[in-house]
């Protein structure tokens, strides 16, 4: 199974107070999605993947209405265009503390 120590790395890039037990408990969601290196990223020109992000993390996980939502996943995406290949960890880690909800977690 994954381990935060395998991501924070990559977080604190943007996130220099990052902390390892948020990553964990991200880790923890992703679960198995990130053995898989395509499922392990999120594709920012796929809409269909930003939907996803939106309507599944966002709306499930951090109860989010799909408007905010979709802005904050477009933020995020804006947040690492320099990244060509964008850690869905890492992703989600912004995501989440963009909107405020890390406690949530």
């Amino acid at each position: 199974m994954a381990k935060a120590a395998d991501y924070i790395a990559d977080v604190k890039r943007y996130d220099a107070g990052a902390d390892e037990a948020h990553v964990q408990k991200i880790v923890n969601y992703c679960g198995i999605a990130l053995q898989n290196r395509d499922s392990s990223l999120v594709s920012c020109s796929d809409e269909t993947e930003k939907n996803r992000v939106r309507d599944g993390f966002c709306k499930k996980k951090l109860g989010m209405d799909a408007d905010p939502a979709g802005k904050a996943v477009d933020a995020v995406c804006e947040m690492m265009k320099g990244d060509n290949q964008k850690s869905r960890v890492t992703f989600l880690y912004l995501l989440t503390k963009s909107v405020g909800k890390l406690s949530d977690l």
